[in-house]
């Protein structure tokens, strides 16, 4: 249950963009996201929960890797664009003795940089309606 959920039990009213906010995990979860952003919001929790190697590993298995790689370089600015090709190119060669190095290299950039990810979906959420 998130900070949203436990909130709302409270019996406050949410703000708009915590309805929004909160609507988009929504619709994601139900695979109802729209495309960048679906695949944008898959990346940051995959991230999150287990870094780059978790996220490639997951989507490989789920979908098109390089697909749901390519809509992310669309829509990421440059360093986190540049990140995420480095990890990608890693994964792909799949070097044991650099791979885990250079995914946790990966993983701290996207983690300094997280913010422009929730700008890009916090924009997103503000254009759903609830």
């Amino acid at each position: 249950m998130g900070f949203f959920d436990l909130f709302r039990r409270g019996k406050k009213e949410l703000p708009i963009e915590a309805l929004k906010w909160n609507k988009m995990w929504d619709m994601w979860a139900e695979q109802k996201a729209s495309s960048p952003y679906a695949q944008l919001m898959t990346y940051e929790s995959e991230i999150n929960n287990g870094g780059h190697k978790q996220f490639f590993d997951n989507v490989s298995v789920a979908a098109d890797l390089s697909n749901t790689v390519a809509v992310l370089y669309t829509v990421l600015g440059d360093v986190l664009q540049q990140n995420l090709k480095r990890a990608y190119e890693a994964f792909l060669q799949q070097n044991e003795d650099t791979l885990a190095q250079i995914l946790d290299e990966c993983d701290n950039v996207f983690y300094e940089n997280e913010s422009e990810v929730e700008k890009i979906l916090k924009d997103y959420a503000m254009t759903i309606e609830v």
